[in-house]
C-alpha cells in the first residue's frame, strides 16, 4: 500500500456557505482543489482509526472524479469503510438515512444542490456529522481554519474502484462496499406512511405527475411512486439523472420547472404534481391548477400530521426558518405546541430535533422535513401530501382553501436578485441597517413600521449566537419585509427579499399573491433603493 503526502498550498476561498462549499466546476478541477479541502475536513472531524464514512451525490458533473479521489484519501487517512451509493448517486436525504440507519462516524455528500450542473456548472461538497445532518458551525470554522494552513494531504496510489455494481472491494486497508441508493430511504418512507392508502388512491384514477428534473431523485420516485405504489408508468418525467441535468436549472419552482407547471395548468391536468430539486431535498406541490407555496404547505402538513402514520402520537414541535412565513406559527399555537423561528440553514433544525423539540421543520425555499433524517427531504413531503390526500379525499386545492378559512391566509412572496455585483447588494443591506432608525414607528399608506433589526439566534440547544441573519422590517399588522443575501450562490452575491401580509378575511383569500401584496412590494423596493442601486428592474425569479 502507497500512501503518498503530497505538498500543497492553502486556497484563499474554501470557507464553507450553509451548506458546504460550492464552486464553479473548473475551480474544483484545479490541481489540488478538491484535495485540500477534503484533508481539512479529515484533519477536523477527528475520526477514530477504522471509522466508517457515507460517500454519494446527485450524479452531477465531476461526481464521479470526486468520489474516486475522496476513496483514495479516505484510504490513507485511516477510514476502515466507506458506504458508496451505486454509481455514485445518494440524494442528501438518502445519505443522512443512511448515515443514521447504519450509524456512521459521518458522511461526505457531493451536491451544489439546485445550483446547474455541467462542465461550466456548479459543484458542491459538505460533510455531515454522524446524526446524519450538516457539520455545525463549530465543524465549518474548524475546517475553514485548516484550509488556511494546509500544507499536505495523503493520498493512496491506486486503481480507481468500480462503483456501478453491488458488491464490496478493499482498497488498501480500507473496505469499500457500494450499497444501493435507494432501497434503505425507500423502507424508512414505507414506514412513516401508509402505502396501502397511497396506493389505493393511485390506481383509482387519481392521477399525478412527479418532475425529478433529471436530477438524483429520478431513481427513488419510480422505485417509490410507480413500482411500490403503483402509479401508471410515466407519471414520473425526467427521471434519469443527467450530469448537466439535461440543460435544465434543477430548482423546484414556478420559473425552472415550466414544463411541469405548464402540465399542471393545462387542459388536462393531473391532479396533484411535484417537483424536486438536484440533490433531492427541496419540493414543489402543485394541484390541478393551484400552486402551494412552501409556507403554507409546511403549515398544512403540521396540521393534517396525524393522518400520517409516523406521526400519529402528534408533534413534539414545529421550526420554520425566520424569513419562511409564520402560518405555521398559526397551527402551533392552535395543536398548543413549541414553535421555533431559526436562522437559514438546515444545522438550526437538526439541533433542535436532536433534542427533541421540534418534530417538523421547514423554509421557504421550498424545504420540508422532519425527525426521520436531519436534512429537508423532498419526496418525503411529496408522500406526505398523497397520505393526506389519500386519507381526506378532497382536492389539493379544497385542502389549502379549508385550511385558509380555519387559519387565515398569509399572503407570501419572495423576489430573487441572483447574479448581482456584490458590492451592489452589499450596499442594499448597507442602505438598510443606516435608516432603520428613520423607518421605525414612519407610516406607509396603509401599513406603519413597528421595528427594524438584523435578526440574530440563540441556539437555545447549545446556547451559540448567530448574528446577521436577515434584516427584517416588521409592521404592526404582523405583515413582514425581509432581505437577505443567500449563502447558496456561486457567482456573484444573490439578493432575497420577502414579502408577508397576513389576511383573515376569507372573501380576500382568492387575490393572487402579486396583487395582495402590491403595496408592500412598492414599499420594499422604495425604501432599499434596490432597482437603483443594482440596476435591475425585475427579479430573475418570484416565488
Amino acid at each position: 500500500m502507497n500512501i503518498r503526502t503530497v505538498s500543497t498550498q492553502p486556497f484563499p476561498d474554501q470557507k464553507p456557505g450553509t451548506s458546504g462549499l460550492r464552486k464553479k466546476v473548473p475551480t474544483f478541477q484545479q490541481p489540488h482543489y478538491l484535495e485540500n479541502f477534503v484533508q481539512s475536513i479529515f484533519d477536523s472531524i477527528a475520526a477514530p482509526q477504522g471509522a466508517t464514512l457515507v460517500l454519494g451525490g446527485d450524479g452531477r458533473y465531476y461526481n464521479r472524479v470526486a468520489i474516486q479521489i475522496i476513496l483514495k484519501m479516505a484510504a490513507a487517512n485511516g477510514f476502515g469503510q466507506v458506504l458508496v451509493g451505486r454509481g455514485g448517486i445518494l440524494s442528501t436525504p438518502a445519505a443522512s438515512c443512511v448515515i443514521r440507519k447504519y450509524r456512521t462516524f459521518g458522511g461526505i455528500i457531493l451536491s451544489a444542490s439546485h445550483n446547474p450542473g455541467g462542465p461550466d456548472g456548479d459543484f458542491g461538497i459538505k460533510y455531515n456529522s454522524g446524526n446524519g445532518g450538516p457539520a455545525t458551525e463549530t465543524v465549518t470554522e474548524e475546517i475553514y481554519a485548516k484550509s488556511k494552513g494546509i500544507a499536505s494531504y495523503r493520498i493512496l496510489d491506486a486503481a480507481d474502484v468500480p462503483v456501478d455494481q453491488l458488491a464490496e472491494t478493499k482498497l488498501g486497508n480500507m473496505k469499500v462496499k457500494i450499497i444501493d441508493p435507494v432501497s434503505d430511504y425507500s423502507e424508512l418512507m414505507e414506514s412513516l406512511f401508509d402505502f396501502p392508502a397511497i396506493s389505493t388512491l393511485l390506481k383509482s384514477g387519481f392521477k399525478i405527475k412527479f418532475d425529478a428534473m433529471h436530477a438524483v431523485n429520478g431513481p427513488y420516485a419510480k422505485e417509490i411512486l410507480e413500482r411500490r405504489l403503483g402509479a401508471p408508468a410515466g407519471s414520473v418525467m425526467n427521471g434519469v439523472p443527467l450530469e448537466d441535468f439535461g440543460g435544465g436549472h434543477p430548482d423546484p419552482n414556478l420559473t425552472y420547472a415550466h414544463d411541469l407547471v405548464e402540465i399542471m395548468y393545462g387542459g388536462e391536468a393531473p391532479d396533484f404534481g411535484a417537483a424536486s430539486d438536484g440533490d433531492g431535498d427541496r419540493n414543489m406541490i402543485l394541484g390541478k391548477r393551484f400552486f402551494v407555496t412552501p409556507s403554507d404547505s409546511l403549515a398544512l402538513l403540521a396540521a393534517n400530521a396525524t393522518l400520517a402514520r409516523g406521526y400519529k402520537q402528534g408533534l413534539a414541535g414545529v421550526a420554520r426558518s425566520m424569513p419562511t412565513s409564520a402560518a405555521v406559527d398559526r397551527v402551533a399555537k392552535a395543536l398548543d405546541i413549541p414553535c421555533y423561528e431559526t436562522p437559514t440553514g438546515w444545522k438550526f433544525f437538526g439541533n433542535l430535533m436532536d433534542a427533541g423539540k421540534v418534530t417538523l421543520c421547514g423554509e421557504e425555499s421550498f424545504g420540508t422535513g422532519s425527525n426521520h433524517v436531519r436534512e429537508k427531504d423532498g419526496l418525503w413531503a411529496v408522500l406526505f401530501w398523497l397520505n393526506i390526500l389519500a386519507v381526506r379525499k378532497q382536492s389539493v386545492e379544497s385542502i389549502v382553501r379549508e385550511h385558509w378559512e380555519k387559519y387565515g391566509r398569509n399572503f407570501y412572496s419572495r423576489y430573487d436578485y441572483e447574479g448581482l455585483p456584490t458590492e451592489a447588494a452589499n450596499g442594499v443591506m448597507q442602505h438598510l441597517r443606516e435608516n432603520f432608525s428613520l423607518l421605525t414607528h414612519k407610516q406607509f399608506g396603509s401599513y406603519a413600521v413597528e421595528m427594524c433589526d438584523d435578526f440574530s439566534y440563540i441556539d437555545p440547544v447549545d446556547g451559540s449566537l448567530s448574528k446577521g441573519q436577515g434584516l427584517r422590517i416588521l409592521f404592526s399588522d404582523g405583515s413582514r419585509i425581509i432581505f437577505r443575501l443567500s449563502g447558496t450562490g456561486t457567482e456573484g452575491a444573490t439578493l432575497r427579499m420577502y414579502l408577508e401580509a397576513f389576511e383573515a378575511d376569507v372573501s380576500r383569500h382568492h387575490l393572487d399573491a402579486q396583487e395582495a401584496l402590491k403595496e408592500l412590494i412598492r414599499i420594499a423596493l422604495d425604501i432599499s433603493e434596490l432597482q437603483a442601486r443594482t440596476g435591475r428592474d425585475q427579479p430573475t425569479v418570484i416565488t
